[in-house]
């Protein structure tokens, strides 16, 4: 830390005489606004969108070979990319485990995360997200061998039900499936395997994901029970707090993509992607 002089202090003393009595408030809004604007200003004068993800939830971001190599694809990513074009930048992707994400977007080590997350609201106070640019229905995967045993909620009590950790998806495990035991898992494709080989009973996933498993594991299922929808489980991006002017330019772009209708054709291009890769 750097030595203050007398002087220093002296006017930082009448600085905050001077600013008693509602100057803090302006001081306050200033510094904010201010680190809002150089948060977008930074993001343009490096030329580059550090992007904070999960690549494990086809078909939103997902690995696949392209070329003869591994790329991180998907409907978040086509979303981030066309963003970042928007911007007039490039888009930076880093793949981590998805309870990692949002730290990683805290610690400054990225500009925004997208990992189909969704805003609730422990999460807000957090962060900054955008609007909402998709809001999926949520499902249960089971192994075809259960489903005359596995009908509705009930049959679930004392069920192992498996969710990804960090997700929205446990929050309905505890709120919607009360009695099963909730068993938090890392990644989606582990929670897949666990369910095939019977260690799990039942695991919860956005709908689209969970088609695109069904579609690779022919001994699972989407199991014949329904789950509430809620708004809290929609996607958005999230930002580091007090990053309103980012966040302002992202839901203009999120509006005018929703609008043309290609978030839906990016989810609908990579769930069909991800069934091709699967093959």
């Amino acid at each position: 830390m750097k030595k203050i002089t007398g002087l220093v202090m002296t006017l930082v003393a009448l600085f905050t005489l001077a600013a008693c009595g509602g100057g803090n408030d302006k001081t306050a809004d200033s510094s904010s606004n201010a680190k809002s604007e150089d948060q977008l200003a930074a993001i343009k004068k490096a030329g580059v969108l550090k992007v904070a993800t999960s690549a494990d939830y086809a078909p939103f971001e997902f690995h696949t070979m392209v070329d003869g190599k591994d790329k991180i694809v998907g409907a978040d990513i086509d979303l981030v990319n066309e963003v970042a074009k928007e911007l007039g930048v490039k888009a930076e992707v880093s793949d981590m485990s998805f309870n990692t994400v949002l730290a990683s977007l805290k610690k400054g080590k990225s500009d925004i995360a997208i990992s189909a997350i969704s805003a609730t609201k422990e999460r807000k106070e957090q962060f900054n997200f955008t609007d909402n640019y998709y809001n999926p229905p949520q499902v249960l995967i089971i192994n075809k061998k259960n489903q005359d045993k596995l009908t509705d909620l009930a049959a679930l009590k004392d069920k192992q039900v498996g969710a990804q950790k960090g997700s929205i998806q446990e929050d309905i495990v505890k709120s919607q499936i009360k009695d099963a035991k909730l068993v938090s898992i890392e990644k989606v494709p582990n929670m897949v395997v666990e369910v095939n080989s019977g260690s799990l009973d039942a695991m919860v996933v956005e709908k689209t994901i969970a088609e695109s498993y069904v579609q690779q594991n022919p001994d699972l299922m989407i199991a014949n029970i329904d789950l509430k929808p809620s708004k809290d489980e929609a996607f958005a991006i999230a930002l580091p707090k007090g990053s309103d002017k980012l966040q302002t330019e992202l839901n203009k772009i999120i509006k005018k993509l929703n609008d043309e209708g290609k978030i839906d054709e990016y989810v609908k291009q990579n769930h069909e992607l991800a069934e091709k890769s699967a093959e």
